[in-house]
């Protein structure tokens, strides 16, 4: 069975992320996602919530799993005897990351591959980031997190 990791911060997870979730699911036979614990980034959202939030967005799958790490993405593969990540990508900048990312991956553990897919584009300009700036200017998100998401997401920036 080919197990695949879809790793994110996930504050919140978006349409964008739900997308690249399901096209990985059509392609693995097992898709788990990593909700990463990133000491770099202050979340709005906590771990647990995060979790939660991701749960309810893959609740069409129960086949996909949820779990949360901290530390390299490498050994949370390894953990979960994975053997590929995949990678979501919207512009050239997100590549120059993620290339160096993966070439790292690739030098601690060359057992596991890094998968990229393109966003869709209705999602290509849609990141985590600018739906957390819309809610807090009291625009609207709707279509572009869950109805979940947006709710707590009021509540959150009230």
């Amino acid at each position: 069975m080919t197990i695949a990791v879809v790793p994110g911060s996930f504050d919140p997870i978006t349409a964008g992320h739900i997308d690249i979730i399901r096209r990985a699911k059509d392609l693995y036979e097992h898709v788990i996602v990593g909700v990463v614990i990133n000491p770099g980034k202050k979340p709005l959202f906590s771990l647990e919530e995060r979790v939660e939030m991701v749960k309810d967005a893959v609740s069409w799958d129960p086949t996909i799993a949820v779990d949360s790490f901290t530390g390299l993405l490498v050994d949370f593969v390894k953990l979960h005897n994975a053997k590929v990540i995949v990678r979501g990508l919207r512009a050239v900048s997100d590549f120059e990351h993620e290339f160096q990312m993966a070439q790292l991956n690739r030098r601690l553990n060359a057992r596991i591959e890094t998968v990229f897919m393109m966003a869709s584009p209705e999602y290509a300009y849609l990141s985590s980031s600018i739906i957390k700036e819309i809610a807090m200017y009291d625009g609207s998100v709707k279509g572009l997190v869950s109805p979940n998401v947006e709710a707590l997401l009021r509540k959150a920036l009230a």
